[in-house]
C-alpha cells in the first residue's frame, strides 16, 4: 500500500522498518493497538512524509501531496494528540477558549505562553482555562473523540492551536531552546494530517500552505554569525523552493473550493512575499489589498499592524504611522513588541528621532530573542535609522 502511493518500493520498505522499530519500543509499554496494521501504516506514512521533506526536491513535494490525497477517508484520526485536540474543541466549550485549552491540556503549554500567543494577560488566560475546565466538569461535557461528521465544526479551534504551536517553534529559528525545539515540524505534521483527514476544508489547506511558506524562509532568517535578518533583507535564493511550490499548490487547491478564510488570506500574503524569489521585487500593493480583506474578516489588531507596515511601503511612512496611530489605544499593544518596532521604524523614517528612540527602547525591552534585540539596538543607534535597512 505504501509503495503504491509513492512508487518508491525501497523508501516504503525503509519507512515500514522504522514503523516496526517504533512498535517494538511503544507497544510493550502502551499495549498493542486495537488495529495494529493501521498503526503501522500510519507511522510508516509519516516516515515517508518526513523523508520526502528532508530530501526537499520538487518531485518529493508532489509525492507528499499525493500522500495527503490518498489517505483513506474511513480511517479514524491516526494521531493521539490530534484526537485529543478535536475532543477539546467540543461545541459546549466557549469558542474563545477552545484553542487555549488544546494548547494546555494536550500539548502542555503554560498559561504565560498561551497568553502571549493570544495577546491576553497571563492571569486572564489562567482564569479562562480554569473556568473552561469547570464547565467541562459541571456540564458533563463528553471528553471524547468526535465522529468524522463532527470534525468540521470543531476545525477552527484545532487550526488555531496548530498555528500557535508553529508560532512557538518559529520564534526559535535556530532550534536552541529545549521547550520549543521541534514544535514547528510537529505543527506541520499535524497540519498535514488535518488536511488529509478533511480534504474538503480549504482552511486546512490554507494553514498548511501558510506554515510551509514560513518554513521555507527558516534558513534565511539568520546570517552566518547567527544575527537576525529581517524579511526585506533576506537572500531569496536561500528560501526553500520545494516548500514554496508545495505551499502554492495547496493554496491553489484551497482557492478552487471558493470559500476564502483567514488562513488562506494569510498564506496568500506569504505567497505575495515569495514572488520576490522570482521577480526580485515585492508586490506591496497586493499585500495591502490582502491585509484589507483580512482586517475586514477578522478585525485583528495584529493584522492592522501588519497592514500599516505594508501601507508604508505603498503610500509612505506617514500613511503607515497614521494607520498605527489608529490602533494605538488598544491596551494589548502596550506589551506587544512588533507594534513598537514598527512604530519606531516609521518614526525614524519621518525624522522624528526622539520619538523613534523611545519606541525602539520599548521594543528592545519587550524582545526576548537576543538576535532580534541586537538588531533593534543597531537600528536605534544608526545615525540615519530612518533609511530602509
Amino acid at each position: 500500500m505504501l509503495a503504491a502511493r509513492t512508487r518508491d518500493v525501497a523508501g516504503a520498505e525503509d519507512a515500514l522498518a522504522e514503523a516496526f522499530a517504533a512498535a517494538l519500543a511503544d507497544w510493550p509499554a502502551s499495549g498493542v493497538p486495537r488495529s495494529p496494521e493501521a498503526w503501522l501504516l500510519t507511522v510508516a506514512r509519516r516516515k515517508l512524509v518526513d523523508a520526502a521533506r528532508r530530501r526537499r526536491t520538487s518531485e518529493e513535494g508532489s509525492d507528499v501531496l499525493q500522500l495527503l490525497a490518498d489517505a483513506e477517508p474511513e480511517a479514524e484520526i491516526p494521531d493521539e494528540r490530534l484526537r485529543l485536540m478535536f475532543a477539546c474543541a467540543h461545541p459546549a466549550i466557549d469558542e474563545a477558549v477552545r484553542a487555549p485549552l488544546i494548547l494546555q491540556v494536550v500539548l502542555g503549554f503554560d498559561a504565560a505562553a498561551i497568553a502571549s500567543a493570544f495577546l491576553v494577560a497571563p492571569a486572564t488566560m489562567s482564569q479562562r482555562l480554569v473556568r473552561a475546565k469547570n464547565r467541562i466538569r459541571q456540564a458533563g461535557v463528553p471528553f471524547s473523540v468526535p465522529g468524522r461528521d463532527e470534525l468540521a465544526p470543531r476545525l477552527d479551534a484545532v487550526l488555531d492551536a496548530i498555528y500557535a504551536i508553529y508560532a512557538e517553534g518559529w520564534s526559535d529559528p535556530a532550534g536552541t531552546q529545549a521547550q520549543t525545539r521541534g514544535l514547528a515540524e510537529e505543527a506541520i505534521w499535524l497540519g498535514r494530517l488535518v488536511a488529509s483527514l478533511l480534504p474538503q476544508e480549504p482552511e486546512a489547506f490554507g494553514l498548511l500552505a501558510l506554515m510551509l511558506h514560513a518554513e521555507a524562509r527558516r534558513a534565511a532568517r539568520r546570517d552566518a554569525h547567527g544575527e537576525f535578518v529581517p524579511l526585506g533583507e533576506q537572500d531569496a535564493a536561500r528560501w526553500d523552493g520545494a516548500l514554496i511550490q508545495e505551499a502554492e499548490t495547496l493554496l491553489m487547491a484551497a482557492s478552487r473550493m471558493r470559500s476564502p478564510g483567514r488562513f488562506q488570506l494569510e498564506a496568500a500574503v506569504q505567497s505575495a512575499h515569495a514572488i520576490r524569489r522570482l521577480s526580485g521585487r515585492t508586490d506591496w500593493s497586493a499585500i495591502v489589498a490582502l491585509y484589507d480583506a483580512l482586517l475586514a474578516m477578522t478585525g485583528s489588531v495584529v493584522v492592522a499592524i501588519n497592514r500599516a507596515v505594508a501601507l508604508a511601503e505603498v503610500e509612505g511612512a506617514a500613511a503607515g504611522l497614521a494607520a498605527l496611530d489608529a490602533v494605538q489605544g488598544d491596551a494589548r499593544l502596550a506589551q506587544y513588541q512588533p507594534f513598537w518596532a514598527a512604530r519606531a521604524e516609521l518614526l525614524a523614517r519621518l525624522g522624528r528621532r526622539e520619538d523613534a528612540a523611545e519606541a525602539y527602547t520599548r521594543a528592545i525591552g519587550l524582545e526576548a530573542d537576543p538576535a532580534v534585540r541586537r538588531y533593534l539596538q543597531r537600528r536605534a543607534a544608526m545615525p540615519n535609522s530612518g533609511q530602509r535597512p
